[in-house]
């Protein structure tokens, strides 16, 4: 042991953080005889049971005025997790996002308790540095911009197909020539599975995934490969942001604009902002990409503050699809016919479709034709979705279940009937239109069990599926080349949120899904359905007139002064009595008011859009800031000096991507 390093020195007291939103340290005595290093975990007392905690330093004597020290019970970890630096970041998080210190570590860190052996990740060993691959023009350009320079922030704006992929792998081979570690992000690891392999294979025992799949053991596991540097090169969603890489060179961002890179629980911290936070402490390279980036990101582009590399072409040999938009206002049924014409003349081609809609279940909008009455949650104030191959109605928010029902309970009328559609739904009528074609669902529902949409995907891939329909998860990842028709049923499932961003999500939706269709052939097709044929987002996203959309969504943020024009703070009281949590906003409001004039402008208090989860009622309070620093440290010092009732939970989101 170094006697001299404080890292590993042995004071008699630690200081131990918990993952709690009380602020901490708590101190604790170290038996004399017990290693306890800072960033070790530890189990300690706390109140009438035990808890880990995550040790943040040691000192000689306890602080003035603290009694009645205990002592530290059991330590975790043979060697430490986390080192200085990295506790310097989490102290970063927790000032940036008001989050406890023990908040951020706990979500910084694999939680399991101990390493167990890994499940081979199969491919064959192979140089990083053997492999040829041949680059367009267009895609060499990129590589050598990026590369070029030992640091800096760079945006890959390439349309769908143009080779992203290939060229964020590139740089990251003479990252790794350089002696220098990569963390790849993806949006969801299960999605881009095709990524997954190429990496796997490529880059072999320098690689390590970090996965839903993993037990926290084995995460844990992982983040010791990744610490002694055995493992160079990181893949993961959100969370492998925070790998433990040694000496880090590039961090990169797979299709930035999803807003599944931002955490949904404390610290709501985005992966953006953390990676933009270890590229500049490690002077290392950032490089973000995507077909539809955030209206942040292009106005920075636009701006000059983050360097554009552009991609403009399919090198597979594909052409962007030719797209028509079908208005479904005096359509039956949720397939057109233009779609399903379409449907029938790829079939006859050996070619496959992909089918779209945003939206699960078999029907999701139960009502009374008689009276109006709408069938909601009991616990939560969103309708609930018929999932008709279980017979349940299903609130996607809380999970509660009921059976449906055969008369309206309010007026008793037999009048009763579903409207909307869901992926159950779109199969069902599918089914019964094209009698013999191979159909598959992707979804939530349809991939539970383990490997399902992995075998799925495979079976697509090898076209032993012609239909593919799905959600979102069909927008993301793939890359097939027997896909010609892509078929979005409904445009408009995210359209008319109240929530600022809903048609940059519509656009990029859009954008994104008919990016799978002519990849590798110069004859793609892409037909929109919508009930609103003439609004801005889907008409623009139909002929990709990316600069002409943000360009206007751009002007509306500025009028409205929405970011990238200031910056949010998102306020959210929640508890089961909804006068209490109502007036516990407004106090906090009238507190808030006084100390934030000047850098922000408060909206609301009022209730959620979603007014109640869970049984828990919601209001809100979103801070327009103009001043960053001025208003955060107003926040700050509000929530500090306010006291809320204890059955009244707050929430902070700084810079929410969501308003819901």
């Amino acid at each position: 042991m170094d006697r001299d390093n404080p890292l590993t020195s042995p004071p008699a007291f630690a200081q131990v953080v918990f993952n709690l939103p009380v602020p901490g340290p708590f101190t604790y005595s170290v038996p004399e005889e017990m290693r306890c290093e800072v960033g070790s975990r530890v189990i300690v007392p706390m109140g009438r049971k035990t808890m880990a905690g995550f040790v943040v330093a040691r000192i000689p004597n306890p602080p003035a005025g603290v009694r009645g020290i205990k002592s530290v019970s059991r330590v975790i970890d043979r060697e430490p997790l986390f080192d200085a630096e990295y506790l310097k970041l989490a102290y970063w998080m927790s000032d940036l996002y008001l989050a406890t210190p023990g908040e951020c570590l706990s979500a910084m860190i694999p939680g399991g308790r101990r390493e167990v052996e890994l499940p081979a990740i199969g491919g064959d060993e192979t140089s990083f540095s053997a492999l040829p691959f041949s680059l367009t023009d267009e895609q060499e350009q990129a590589v050598h911009t990026i590369t070029s320079a030992e640091s800096g922030n760079f945006y890959l704006f390439g349309i769908t197909g143009s080779g992203k992929t290939e060229v964020f792998l590139q740089a990251a081979s003479k990252t790794l020539v350089e002696g220098r570690s990569i963390i790849y992000l993806v949006p969801e690891i299960s999605l881009t599975h095709q990524v997954t392999e190429t990496i796997r294979r490529r880059f072999y025992e320098t690689a390590a995934v970090l996965h839903s799949g993993l037990t926290a053991s084995q995460r844990l596991t992982e983040w010791r490969r990744i610490q002694s540097g055995e493992a160079r090169f990181v893949i993961g969603a959100r969370s492998a942001v925070f790998a433990p890489v040694t000496r880090l060179g590039l961090i990169i961002i797979d299709e930035e604009h999803e807003g599944s890179y931002k955490s949904g629980a404390a610290p709501r911290y985005h992966a953006r902002q953390i990676a933009m936070k270890r590229c500049a402490e490690s002077r290392a390279r950032l490089v973000m990409g995507s077909a539809t980036p955030s209206v942040e990101a292009f106005h920075l582009m636009r701006e000059k503050r983050l360097a554009q590399v552009t991609l403009s072409r399919r090198p597979a040999g594909g052409t962007m699809p030719h797209v028509q938009i079908v208005s479904l206002r005096r359509q039956e049924g949720a397939i057109s016919p233009l779609l399903a014409d379409a449907i029938r003349a790829t079939h006859g081609e050996g070619r496959q479709t992909i089918l779209f809609l945003n939206r699960r279940g078999f029907a999701y909008f139960f009502h009374c034709r008689s009276c109006g009455y709408e069938m909601t949650c009991r616990h939560c104030s969103v309708g609930m979705t018929y999932h008709k191959n279980r017979n349940l109605m299903v609130c996607h928010y809380c999970g509660y279940r009921s059976s449906p029902i055969d008369s309206c309970p309010d007026c008793g009328s037999l009048d009763i009937g579903y409207s909307g559609f869901g992926t159950q739904r779109i199969e069902e009528e599918v089914a019964a239109s094209f009698p013999g074609y191979r159909v598959a669902r992707v979804d939530t529902d349809s991939v539970k069990k383990k490997g399902s949409l992995e075998r799925t995907i495979a079976a697509f891939r090898d076209g032993t599926i012609d239909i593919l329909l799905g959600t979102q998860m069909v927008a993301k990842g793939l890359n097939f080349p027997g896909v010609k028709l892509v078929g979005i049923v409904l445009a408009d499932t995210g359209l008319h949120l109240p929530d600022f961003r809903a048609a940059e999500r519509t656009f990029d939706l859009i954008v994104q899904v008919s990016g799978r269709a002519g990849r590798f052939m110069p004859d793609g097709q892409v037909i929109i359905q919508t009930m609103h044929p003439d609004n801005d987002a889907i008409r623009l996203a139909a002929g990709n007139r990316l600069d002409e959309f943000y360009s206007g969504e751009l002007a509306v943020r500025r009028a409205l002064r929405f970011p990238p024009f200031s910056r949010l703070f998102r306020i959210v009281f929640r508890g089961k009595d909804k006068d209490r949590v109502s007036h516990t906003a407004e106090e906090f409001a009238r507190l808030a008011v006084t100390r934030l004039e000047g850098s922000a402008e408060l909206l609301g208090p009022a209730e959620c859009p979603i007014g109640k989860i869970a049984l828990n009622h919601r209001f809100q309070i979103v801070c327009k800031v103009y001043r960053f620093d001025a208003g955060h440290t107003a926040l700050r010092d509000t929530i500090a000096r306010f006291r809320r009732p204890r059955d009244v939970h707050l929430e902070i989101d700084i810079d929410p991507v969501s308003l819901l």
